[in-house]
């Protein structure tokens, strides 16, 4: 804790939420210090020498002297390994059931006393001593996990455990959830447990709102997955490699992991970035697509205070011409802070409300917490404590905690009925006219004035029926409360779409919805941290997400409001959005100029409205998230697996943000092929860097040459913008009619483009052949 957080924690012990939340941080210590034992002292344990081994489908079961170790290769080349008996489920993140074990596949006497799996696409070999390698078909080792070391107490209780890994000198790290400091994980700890910070946070900040166990691993021999499905507390110590000098040797990369309990479980994915996101989202599910009007901008205060004022807003937006898709209700629409209710007051006919809005293209998205206020006049507490849906502690009393109510409890969303009990609540969200929710707070928080935002870790929970508590509970709390909200809203509105986006979560979340930012501090360092988090979610599965425009916290610059705005527009998220006090973020309040800027970045927005419909079916389809990594097509060439201040759209499109004051040009960092400017046509050839003009009024977005995009019309329909390939060379692209926000299966047109006679055609593929375009073509980047 440093001098500033000091401060501020004396200043709201000073407050009577602040003593309130003191006492309740005590209480939850002292429920922690009667219901976990103390672990007393611990006998280390490591697998020992080899004594045997049985194969099975996929590959079998190897036993050591003190433990042993089952590996499988499972259909689609995926590698899943337990130790001590742990195997794939029961598993939070697994979508379903364990994919099947490959029939190719199967256990065979190694060198040295080992055993090995050979597969299509990947070798794991064993050895005997318990290292695992993971190896390309072609031998080249992509890494290997040397024998993990467990700790366990005497007196009995979990294991504690270490897992050590190498990885080639030049590999660069990703993942790992929601990391600000991203996307390149660089040499430190990253913790794994769900947090909130506790106020707006930078890229220094760890851990945030999403961990999870899953890494991605790029090097020249290839790209990898590594997942291990454990939810505990743990933290991983990653250091980069270095490659030798002249006859010197390389150092290796290492990761090591440490948890504080539960299964040493790991499933690992190899191939190029789009074959190891495909086979991930078909693990742990695929992403949702949210409905088509939730891929437009979106607007959020906390502090609208009233009917009046939301009108205001929309009234606003639509008299300067700026298209808006929703509106965002906080906290303070609740009738004090209550979930489940609303201000009358305030919003005396808020379903009236919701209705106006939605005639004019605006929906309402409400927000929802976990916390119930401990109140036996509110329905919703008193209802669930009929149910026994709250956590609760050893002893069987309800765990409280404070948040914006007061004194609130805790439903267990990792009991199906409490999911059930909670997800029909939506109806009165449903009935207020809402169209979508977002899940706050959930990971979970309890105040406290020093930290401790969470709930005792001895506290109880079903773990579908397993039992356990929230040690193992804590990270997958957020997961289970957006499976609860969107089965919910599922079987109460079974014709839509959910839209549903939360702000903590674990490994699976896209199956319910997506996530954003949170509380990202007002700056240039919290604008470049909202790229960062997106693009390290993408990677983690998680495709939809975006940061709050403008920061959270603060007042920004007319300029850095801008350069936030910009980039909002091209993440697949768009909301502005700022804490209660911290000014406003409507672009009409930060002067004309910011206003044109702005109002021209919502048209390019629009206009990519198709485009947008389409990458979020592709994402379902494929596992590729909608915001890339530049290097997510070359992931072997080295200056792009640096580049961090630069994204892929797509396939089509290269975004360049300004993410530094005064910046008028920019220095670009491009893949292979012809780029062009699609602000001047202007054509680059890479591999290469080069410097395009960054003006105020925009930032820099590339066209890949080549490539089809689905774009609206100035009529509104949709049509295909071109841009000319090189001689010799084709194009082409995929498009995704938008067919409405129901359950309807998408169409997929696919196109081609090439050089004919120095024209560029363009043709839809049908089957084996093609045949002509029914839609408008405009040609772009030819003379």
């Amino acid at each position: 804790m440093d001098r500033r957080e000091l401060v501020r924690s004396v200043r709201n012990l000073a407050t009577r939420q602040g003593l309130r939340a003191a006492r309740s941080a005590w209480r939850l210590r002292r429920t922690d210090a009667r219901g976990l034992p103390a672990r007393g002292e611990e006998r280390a344990r490591v697998p020992g020498p080899v004594v045997g081994a049985e194969p099975l489908p996929g590959g079998g079961v190897v036993r050591f002297d003190r433990s042993e170790l089952r590996i499988c290769v499972v259909t689609g080349g995926a590698v899943f390994w337990g130790w001590d008996g742990a195997g794939p489920g029961p598993s939070y993140a697994v979508s379903g059931a364990p994919p099947e074990p490959d029939p190719r596949a199967g256990l065979e006497p190694d060198k040295d006393g080992g055993w090995r799996v050979v597969s299509e696409r990947v070798t794991v070999e064993v050895s005997r001593n318990g290292a695992i390698e993971v190896r390309t078909p072609g031998g080249v080792v992509l890494r290997r996990d040397l024998p993990p070391r467990w700790w366990e107490p005497l007196r009995g209780g979990p294991a504690r455990w270490t897992q050590r890994t190498e990885v080639a000198a030049d590999a660069r790290f990703f993942g790992l959830g929601g990391r600000a400091s991203g996307p390149r994980l660089r040499d430190g700890t990253y913790r794994l447990w769900n947090t909130d910070p506790g106020g707006s946070f930078g890229p220094a900040d760890d851990p945030l709102y999403i961990t999870m166990p899953a890494q991605l691993v790029v090097a020249d021999a290839g790209t990898h997955l590594a997942f291990h499905d454990n939810s505990w507390e743990g933290r991983v110590t990653l250091r980069e490699g270095e490659e030798g000098e002249g006859s010197g040797h390389d150092r290796p990369g290492t990761s090591e992991l440490r948890m504080e309990g539960g299964p040493l479980r790991c499933w690992v994915i190899v191939g190029t970035p789009a074959r190891v996101l495909s086979r991930w989202s078909r693990l742990t599910g695929p992403a949702v697509v949210p409905p088509s009007w939730a891929l437009g901008p979106q607007h959020a205060r906390w502090g609208f205070g009233s009917e009046e004022e939301v009108r205001r807003i929309v009234a606003g937006y639509r008299e300067r011409d700026l298209p808006l898709s929703a509106v965002h209700l906080d906290i303070d629409h609740h009738d004090a802070h209550q979930v489940f209710t609303v201000d009358r007051e305030r919003f005396p006919d808020l379903p009236g409300l919701a209705e106006d809005l939605r005639a004019d293209g605006v929906r309402l998205v409400s927000i929802v917490d976990p916390a119930v206020k401990a109140d036996p006049g509110n329905g919703v507490y008193a209802d669930g404590c009929r149910a026994g849906v709250f956590v609760r502690d050893g002893r069987g009393r309800e765990v409280r905690g404070e948040v914006w109510p007061g004194e609130c409890v805790y439903p267990d969303f990792t009991d199906p009925a409490v999911r059930r009990w909670w997800g029909e609540l939506y109806a009165e969200r449903l009935a207020q006219g809402f169209s979508g929710v977002w899940h706050d707070m959930n990971e979970p928080v309890s105040f406290a004035p020093f930290g401790g935002t969470t709930l005792p870790r001895s506290a109880r929970h079903a773990l579908e029926g397993r039992g356990g508590d929230h040690r193992e509970a804590h990270n997958v709390y957020a997961l289970a409360m957006a499976r609860a909200g969107y089965h919910g809203l599922r079987r109460l509105r079974p014709d839509e779409r959910p839209f549903l986006f939360s702000r903590s979560g674990w490994a699976g979340m896209q199956r319910y919805g997506g996530t954003w930012s949170g509380d990202v501090s007002t700056g240039w360092s919290g604008l470049r941290a909202s790229l960062s988090l997106a693009l390290g979610l993408g990677l983690c599965g998680v495709p939809y997400s975006g940061p709050d425009v403008g920061g959270f916290d603060g007042s920004p610059s007319p300029e850095l409001y801008l350069r936030w705005f910009q980039l909002g527009a091209y993440l697949p998220l768009f909301r502005t959005h700022a804490a209660i006090g911290a000014g406003r973020r409507e672009p009409w309040e930060f002067g004309p100029v910011v206003l044109e800027h702005a109002r021209a970045a919502l048209a390019a927005r629009e206009r990519l409205l198709p485009y947008w419909v389409t990458l979020s079916h592709l994402a379902r389809l494929t596992g590729a998230p909608y915001v890339r990594p530049v290097w997510w097509s070359a992931p072997r060439d080295r200056a792009l697996r640096d580049c961090e201040d630069a994204f892929l759209l797509g396939d089509a499109l290269l975004v360049a943000p300004v993410l530094e004051p005064g910046g008028i040009r920019r220095t670009v960092r491009l893949p292979r092929g012809r780029w062009y400017d699609t602000a001047t046509g202007e054509a680059y050839d890479g591999p290469g860097r080069v410097t395009v003009p960054a003006p105020l009024s925009r930032m820099p977005v590339l066209a890949r040459g080549g490539s089809v995009i689905p774009v609206r019309g100035a009529d509104g329909g949709l049509e295909l913008e071109a841009w000319a390939p090189t001689e010799g060379r084709k194009g082409g692209g995929l498009v995704v009619p938008d067919s409405g926000d129901g359950w309807a299966r998408p169409e997929i047109e696919r196109y081609t483009s090439r050089l004919v006679d120095g024209q560029v055609v363009v043709r839809r593929v049908k089957g084996e052949g093609s045949g002509p375009v029914r839609r408008r073509v405009r040609v772009r980047g030819q003379g």
